[in-house]
C-alpha cells in the first residue's frame, strides 16, 4: 500500500466517518422504527434528544467530505509523481480496477448526503418536523453507500503497485483506449455541443415556465452531458491543445485551478435543480440552478471564444 501522509490523512478520516456512521446508523434505525410525533412518552423524548446527535454527526460527514473530495483528488494528482507512467491523478485512477468507481461513488455520495442536508434543513424549519423518520430512513440507504465508498477507498491505495506501468491522461483519454470511455470519442463535435446548449436552454425556459419536474428532470441529464462535453470538446481549449482531453489536468496550478471553479458550479447548478422535482420548500433552489448552470456555461464559451479570438481558427 502506497502512504504517504496524505493517503494516511484520508484513511484516518475515513476510519472516524465510518466509526461516526455507524452511530448515527443504529440511531437512524432506533428513530426509523419507533418515531411518533404525536406522542408525549419518555421514549418519545429521547428519541428527539437522539435524532438531533444524529443530524450533527451526520452534517459533520459532509461538511468534511466536501473539502475532501477535493483533497482527495489533489492527493492523486500528487502521488501521481511516484508512480510510473502516471502524468496526473488519471493515471493513478487507471492503476487500479475500483479508481474510476470509486470517483463516480464519491460524485453521487455528495449529492445523496447534500439531499439530505436539505430534507434537514426542511424538517428542522417546520415545528411539527414532518420528514423526521423519512429523512433517518434515507440515511439508513446513504451510509451503506458510505461504507462501500470507505472500502473502496482503502482498497484501491492498497492496490497501487508504485514500480507498475500505468497509462497516461493522453492515453487514456483519446480515441485509440481500449477502455469504455473510448467510445465517447467517436461522438462528432456538432451534436455534443447541440445536446450541451440545447439542454441548457431548456434549463432556462423551463426556469420561467416553473415546471419543477421538468426543470429537475434537464438538471440531472446536464450533469453527464456538462462532463462529456467538458473533457471531448471545452477541456481542449482550456489546454490550448485538440489531444488533451483530461478530466483532471486543469485542476493544477498550470490553468490557474479553474477545474475547481468548473466542478463546484456544476455540482451547485445540478444539485439544486435536481431538488426542485422531489424536495418541498425549495423555490428558491430556480435561482440558484439557473446562477451557477450559467456561470459555468458562460466560462466554458468565453475559453472557446476567446481561443478564436487569438487564434483566428477554432480547434
Amino acid at each position: 500500500m502506497l502512504l504517504t501522509p496524505e493517503v494516511l490523512a484520508i484513511l484516518i478520516l475515513n476510519l472516524l466517518f465510518g466509526l461516526f456512521g455507524a452511530v448515527a446508523f443504529v440511531l437512524s434505525f432506533r428513530i426509523f422504527l419507533k418515531w411518533d410525533a404525536d406522542a408525549t412518552t419518555p421514549l418519545q423524548y429521547s428519541l428527539e434528544k437522539q435524532s438531533f446527535l444524529a443530524a450533527t454527526i451526520i452534517k459533520y460527514i459532509f461538511s468534511v467530505k466536501v473539502p475532501l473530495f477535493a483533497f482527495f483528488i489533489f492527493t492523486l494528482d500528487k502521488i501521481s509523481g511516484v508512480i510510473t507512467g502516471a502524468m496526473c491523478a488519471a493515471g493513478v485512477v487507471d492503476a487500479t480496477q475500483s479508481g474510476m468507481y470509486l470517483i463516480a461513488l464519491k460524485i453521487i455520495n455528495l449529492y445523496l448526503f447534500a439531499s439530505w442536508l436539505k430534507l434537514h434543513s426542511i424538517d428542522m424549519s417546520d415545528k411539527n418536523q414532518p420528514y423526521t423518520k423519512l429523512k433517518f430512513g434515507l440515511f439508513l440507504a446513504f451510509f451503506l453507500s458510505l461504507l462501500l465508498e470507505l472500502i473502496l477507498d482503502f482498497r484501491m491505495f492498497q492496490d497501487i503497485e508504485i514500480d507498475k506501468m500505468v497509462s497516461c491522461c493522453g492515453s487514456i483519454y483519446s480515441s485509440s483506449s481500449t477502455s469504455a470511455l473510448s467510445t465517447l470519442f467517436k461522438i462528432d463535435s456538432s451534436l455534443l455541443l447541440l445536446a450541451f446548449y440545447g439542454n441548457y436552454f431548456l434549463i432556462l425556459l423551463f426556469f420561467f415556465l416553473k415546471k419543477k419536474y421538468l426543470f429537475s428532470m434537464l438538471n440531472t441529464l446536464f450533469l453527464p452531458v456538462s462532463l462529456v462535453s467538458l473533457i471531448l470538446f471545452f477541456g481542449t481549449y482550456i489546454y490550448e491543445l485538440p489531444s488533451h482531453r483530461c478530466p483532471f489536468c486543469f485542476l493544477q496550478s498550470d490553468y490557474y485551478y479553474v477545474g475547481y471553479f468548473l466542478y463546484t458550479a456544476l455540482f451547485l447548478g445540478t444539485f439544486h435543480g435536481m431538488i426542485i422535482g422531489f424536495m418541498p420548500k425549495v423555490a428558491s433552489g430556480y435561482k440558484i440552478s439557473l446562477l451557477f448552470n450559467s456561470l459555468y456555461v458562460i466560462l466554458l464559451t468565453l475559453y472557446v471564444l476567446f481561443y478564436y479570438i487569438k487564434n483566428g481558427v477554432l480547434l
